[in-house]
């Protein structure tokens, strides 16, 4: 048999309902910030989100450990940046950078590889597709082994700063520099070459597909056939000459090699602005040897410029091969692309070089920090960019404000009109629920980083139904005992156990459905089903610390007004359960008499 009301004790639930929340609010004004503000996410606040997608030269899964490296150096170059709140994430095998505010243009080039490597130059040719922008454009054949061309780059040696030990890749018009051999004549301009193949997008999945795959192999089978060089160094002209012709250099050509080529293996690449091709010999020094990097404006040559320094074993390397390729070209190849290719001058010994190649400041930046922070195990495809504004994220977030309000405002009305006294005790419970979600999502924003987003607004407004809705049956529960003939004192207990039961079953499934929900789906979604699944533990909670203590409460309250059926909107069941009884009582009398 159940409790009666007397012996619930409500004040206890009461007082614990209340301690958990002077618990929760004393965590939001005494640990992190100590504002009552959750994180909201990029499409309330305005910012960028990056997907990047791992792809990998087999077209196989990437390791685990390999993404949780990519996702650690991506997020140092993104704390580079300086914006406060950035989030690295990774999702599947995707890569999602987050930057709020308005200075998230540079994570759309965060997922660079920035895979750098160092190879001599065998030989070059002139790109035909995009002619060189000065008057005098070089030959489409090197210059003859002896004497540099007079276009070649011709700044001085000296012991001084590291502008002057490693000239830049020189003009566009300029020709390169002292090669050790002669480059096949590119295509005509009549029979243009084929473009290289763009890879596919990216699967959603963050799995790379085949024809991806197909490409990154197709590709390296003929830039980076190991028959390029022959054992005396000399280039075979029909292999170099069938590679150049399959490469297309444009600014908006895709590479398929783009950070998967091969540094054991020669290479055909484009450079200086895609305004040449090079033959390049396997890679002599890693990039991984970087000991830093820095960007500043070189005075002498009036552009901007990467220094680098080497750590002690590339400083040898280094020093070797200036030493012994003095007159020759090094080139510095990032993520397949010659970035530049200077002519050695004098033998530096000190570990200190320089990188030039007409880059804007905001460019040399760039590839100062990601060559700072090291490269990526992986190379990525940019699968999804998002920008939205800080303004439209402020109207989103008034717009979200608004339709909760709106709908708390027909529960309240609904709960008034037909529950009047019970109406009050709900929009009571529904307020304390929604002091209780506020502070864990600030404290979920500052412990595991949830945003707030649109998506998690609308799983909240869907929860102010659900939480309505146990109200609705525990009240609907007293219905049916006052109208079977009971007062509303000895209605609540029963009502409660047979209404808890209930609840149980519609928040488990609730909840069920927001966990399976928040496994199989991703992006937004998640957020969604995130703050459903929240809001319906919370639910119960509420429930049972709140709602029934209070009811039971006014059950047993010698108030003539609280304790009034008709001012609960029981007055109609009670006057139907006492017609009922009285109907029950002639009944049995009758049966006696008989």
């Amino acid at each position: 048999m159940a409790a009666s009301a007397g012996h619930l004790r409500p004040g206890r639930y009461l007082a614990l309902f209340a301690l958990i929340v002077i618990v929760l609010y004393a965590l939001v004004f005494l640990t992190g910030n100590h504002k009552p503000t959750p994180k909201l996410g990029i499409d309330l606040q305005g910012g960028t989100r990056v997907t990047l997608t791992a792809r990998t030269p087999d077209g196989g899964q990437p390791t685990r450990e390999s993404l949780n490296q990519a996702r650690q150096i991506i997020e140092r170059r993104v704390n580079g940046i300086g914006v406060s709140g950035t989030e690295v994430l990774l999702d599947g095998n995707n890569v999602v950078i987050t930057v709020p505010g308005e200075q998230g243009d540079q994570a759309k080039n965060l997922g660079k590889t920035a895979k750098l490597g160092f190879r001599k130059v065998v030989a070059n040719a002139t790109q035909p597709v995009v002619p060189p922008q000065t008057s005098t454009p070089p030959t489409a054949t090197p210059p003859t082994s002896g004497a540099p061309s007079s276009g070649a780059p011709s700044a001085p040696a000296s012991s001084g700063a590291p502008t002057s030990k490693a000239a830049g890749g020189g003009a566009p018009g300029a020709a390169p520099a002292q090669q050790q051999s002669t480059t096949p004549a590119p295509p005509s301009s009549s029979t243009p070459p084929p473009p290289a193949s763009t890879p596919a997008p990216a699967p959603s999945d963050g799995s790379v597909d085949a024809q991806t795959a197909q490409q990154i192999q197709a590709a390296k089978a003929v830039r980076q056939d190991p028959k390029l060089i022959g054992a005396d160094g000399q280039p075979n002209q029909e292999l170099v000459a069938k590679a150049m012709a399959t490469l297309t250099c444009a600014p908006n050509a895709k590479d398929p090699l783009e950070g998967n080529d091969d540094p054991k293996l020669p290479l055909v690449a484009c450079g200086d602005h895609d305004t040449y091709k090079y033959l390049l010999e396997p890679e002599f020094l890693p990039g991984t040897e970087i000991a830093d990097s820095t960007s500043g404006y070189d005075q002498q040559r009036g552009q901007w410029v990467v220094n680098l320094s080497f750590k002690s074993a590339g400083t040898k390397t280094w020093a070797d091969f200036t030493s012994k390729n003095t007159g020759q070209q090094a080139a510095f190849v990032l993520d397949t692309q010659v970035v530049s290719a200077p002519n050695i001058q004098v033998a530096i010994l000190d570990g200190n070089t320089q990188i030039t190649g007409k880059f804007t400041q905001a460019e040399a930046k760039n590839l100062s920090d990601v060559l700072k922070y090291g490269s990526l195990p992986l190379s990525f495809a940019s699968s999804d960019a998002t920008t939205v504004s800080a303004t439209l994220g402020l109207a989103s977030l008034e717009a979200g404000l608004i339709a909760g309000g709106i709908g708390l405002l027909v529960v309240f009305v609904y709960c008034l009109f037909y529950y009047r006294l019970l109406g009050v005790l709900t929009i009571l419970s529904l307020a304390l629920s929604g002091s209780l979600v506020f502070a864990v999502l600030v404290l979920l924003g500052r412990w595991i980083g949830y945003t707030l987003d649109l998506a998690g607004i609308a799983g909240l407004i869907i929860a102010i139904g659900i939480t309505a809705d146990s109200f609705v049956i525990y009240f609907e529960r007293l219905k049916d005992e006052i109208r079977e003939g009971r007062t509303f004192r000895s209605a609540v207990p029963r009502g409660w156990v047979r209404a808890r039961r209930t609840i149980l079953a519609s928040d488990g499934v609730s909840f069920l459905a927001a966990a399976i929900l928040y496994v199989i789906a991703v992006g937004d979604v998640q957020g969604f089903a995130f703050t459903l699944g929240m809001s319906t533990v919370l639910d119960l909670v509420v429930v049972y610390l709140v709602t029934h203590p209070l009811v039971a409460m006014v059950s047993t309250s010698k108030n003539a007004f609280l304790s009034n059926p008709r001012h609960l909107g029981l007055g109609a069941v009670q006057q139907l359960g006492s017609q009922r009884k009285k109907a029950a009582s002639v009944g049995r009398a009758n049966v006696k008499e008989a």
